[in-house]
């Protein structure tokens, strides 16, 4: 018994395959949406390469950007075979064809499935990175001469400014690490040589952040030195007194950034698969209901359609017999080709 059996005469056949040409059309923009998401978000992730250079938070991207030119590729064939199906001498040509593609259909269909999923746990990685590369760009803010680090500053001033972030976590991991350079130190004063000897890196660390950590919207003019001295500043208390910087970490705004895209890519991306899945169960129909003609010679006679031939279980017993069968094949030539050479 096939499953979910469908009878077409003429006027049905041509209403599918019209369907299906509209929506196999309609799944080649579905396809240039997938590439154009991924290279939007691959430029995306290139702005900020210093903080993410590895091959991880590229690879979905590069993914996505496969699957959407294959998209396109498999749908616009998938169109001409549905529009082809309206002459049954140019379908015969496809015919022989179509069971191979629309095998290799399903499996595309499931690797799309897989490229959603993706998106949605791409973030629990994203996260390390982040830390990884924000902990790394924080270390070398200072390197402003050093070649291959030279536009770090930049990236992270240009970074916190448009993300309204400051530091990796919070505003204090900037008291934690060098971020002046030493060329703008003088030595020879006591306040850099008592802070130089004040920790056992011998850095030169104090109580503040860059400018970019600044709040413009504070009435107050920016404190980002001495932030923890209450009696540097007048009326100020850095315990209770809504501090002019940013408060919210980087790491979670870049990460609250590029996680609500790849959560609309993903979902942008299922709604892609229902639509490759539709199409090709469509395919299906009409390859089935052209092929079971009462009347080949007659295009105007009743004919079938189906999605499978037989019920799942059957085809799954089917499919789980074929490939026994090319086991035992394929150890039976092993065997021959074992005594030939031991004749030999």
């Amino acid at each position: 018994m096939a499953l979910m059996l469908v009878k077409f005469d003429l006027k049905k056949r041509v209403k599918l395959a019209q369907t299906v040409w509209f929506m196999y059309w309609f799944a080649v923009m579905a396809g240039v949406l997938v590439f154009s998401m991924g290279l939007f978000f691959k430029i995306e992730l290139r702005k900020r390469s210093e903080l993410m250079d590895n091959n991880e938070s590229h690879f979905l991207p590069n993914l996505l950007i496969f699957m959407g030119l294959v998209t396109c590729g498999i749908n616009a064939f998938g169109g001409k075979v549905c529009y082809d199906s309206l002459d049954p001498t140019k379908f015969a040509k496809w015919k022989p064809m179509l069971k191979t593609f629309l095998v290799f259909c399903v499996g595309f269909n499931a690797l799309l499935l897989v490229t959603a999923l993706l998106c949605f746990l791409m973030r629990i990685p994203l996260q390390f990175t982040l830390a990884e590369g924000l902990r790394n760009g924080m270390r070398y803010y200072k390197d402003t001469d050093t070649p291959g680090r030279c536009y770090m500053k930049r990236t992270l001033d240009l970074m916190q400014m448009e993300f309204r972030c400051c530091g990796n976590d919070n505003y204090r991991d900037w008291f934690e690490i060098q971020w002046v350079s030493n060329r703008y130190l003088d030595f020879s004063a006591k306040e850099v040589k008592d802070r130089i000897g004040s920790n056992v890196d011998g850095q030169y660390l104090m109580d503040g952040v860059p400018f970019s950590c600044c709040n413009p919207s504070s009435p107050r003019p920016c404190i980002q030195y001495q932030m923890t001295n209450n009696t540097a500043h007048y009326s100020y208390d850095h315990y209770t007194e809504e501090l002019n910087v940013w408060k919210r970490g980087c790491r979670d705004a870049l990460l609250s950034y590029y996680g609500g895209m790849m959560n609309t890519i993903g979902a942008l991306v299922v709604l892609v698969t229902m639509l490759e899945v539709a199409v090709t169960i469509g395919l299906q129909y009409v390859n089935s209901s052209l092929s079971t003609l009462a009347n080949p010679e007659d295009p105007e006679s009743e004919s079938e359609g189906w999605i499978l031939e037989k019920t799942v279980k059957e085809t799954f017993t089917d499919i789980m017999a074929k490939m026994k069968a090319m086991g035992k094949g394929s150890k039976v030539e092993e065997g021959g080709e074992a005594a030939v050479a031991t004749v030999s």
